[in-house]
């Protein structure tokens, strides 16, 4: 436990990120460019997609693999509704407050993710390529549920229904996720190595700056918080607790390696900052952004690059150890 925790917070990626909250608590003037933050956002997602399609390319699509889709659909779908019930009794939100927030937390945090690729890698608990399908099959689900959960689909919502759905299930990072994916397991390994130059050797670095520009982000967001309680603070640290211990117990159950159920620990765990916003703000207009975003971006996130990260790869290996994986 001790080192893995240590292995987590010695990580150049982790540290770029610490160096951008102590940036932002300074009020210093450092930023990255809007256009530069968006390009290495694209990169990042590009390079992830690619390389997951290539090693699953490699090793073909079984019976593991549709289990964790399988498990990651459910998981998106299911986990709402129990920070639903959180929400409303100890959060004191209100019904449509709540279902939008539920919905961050069913849902993924794409960077998150390649921040916990990137450190089970250095620990030599390399997830299987697949994940990468995991996690864009569980960005959705979770969608559905927080509008159900708000207020079901009225008369008013079905005039946008045909907007929403689009936005669902064609934002940027699904599409290039499912994209980059897709060519990957077409090109396989000896398409790759013509662009593995670009996608491999760059990709630490990018995500570096990009860790550094996202502690920034959470750091001002959180200054700026007007709506934020106590209750809500709590809450925003207890559920990716909670989902990532419950995640990384059901990815060993249905046969998941150490590192692709710290992933899919991870998944469960992680809240949307992107994409669920994006689709409730359609949605749910009147739903309080600074509620939900600041929740996701400004607590949750940091406290799963930071710390919660590396207890879930301590479960992982904790649990494969005591059940002799």
């Amino acid at each position: 436990m001790d080192a893995t925790a240590l292995q987590t917070f010695t990580s150049p990626v982790v540290l770029f990120f610490v160096l951008g909250l102590l940036a932002a608590f300074a009020r210093s003037d450092l930023a990255i460019p809007e256009a530069l933050a968006k390009g290495m956002s694209l990169y990042l997602m590009a390079a992830i997609g690619l390389k997951g399609g290539v090693a699953v390319s490699k090793s073909g699509i079984d019976s593991i693999v549709l289990a964790a889709l399988a498990a990651g659909i459910a998981a998106s779908f299911l986990l709402p509704f129990v920070a639903n019930a959180v929400l409303k009794g100890f959060g004191k939100l209100d019904r449509i407050n709540a279902g939008a927030v539920a919905a961050h937390y069913g849902s993924v945090s794409v960077v998150t993710f390649v921040t916990a690729v990137e450190i089970l890698e250095a620990q030599s608990k390399p997830p299987g390529g697949y994940m990468v399908a995991v996690m864009a099959a569980m960005e959705t689900p979770a969608i559905l549920t927080g509008l159900l959960l708000a207020r079901g689909f009225g008369s008013k919502d079905g005039q946008r229904a045909g907007e929403l759905l689009h936005e669902v299930f064609f934002n940027a990072s699904v599409v290039l996720l499912l994209g980059a994916f897709a060519i990957g397991m077409i090109a396989g390994t000896q398409g790759f190595a013509d662009v593995a130059p670009f996608f491999e050797a760059g990709f630490k670095g990018v995500l570096c700056i990009f860790l550094l520009d996202m502690g920034l982000i959470a750091a001002r967001r959180i200054m700026d918080a007007r709506a934020l309680t106590w209750r809500l603070a709590v809450i925003a640290i207890g559920l990716p607790l909670v989902n990532g211990v419950v995640g990384t117990a059901l990815g060993t159950a249905i046969g998941l390696d150490v590192g692709s159920a710290a992933a899919f620990g991870v998944l469960c765990a992680s809240a949307s900052y992107i994409a669920v916003p994006a689709a409730m703000r359609l949605a749910l207009p009147e739903a309080d952004p600074g509620i939900y975003l600041t929740m996701s971006l400004s607590i949750t996130f940091p406290f799963n690059i930071l710390i919660n990260i590396g207890l879930i790869s301590a479960l992982a290996s904790a649990i494969a150890s005591s059940t002799g994986g």
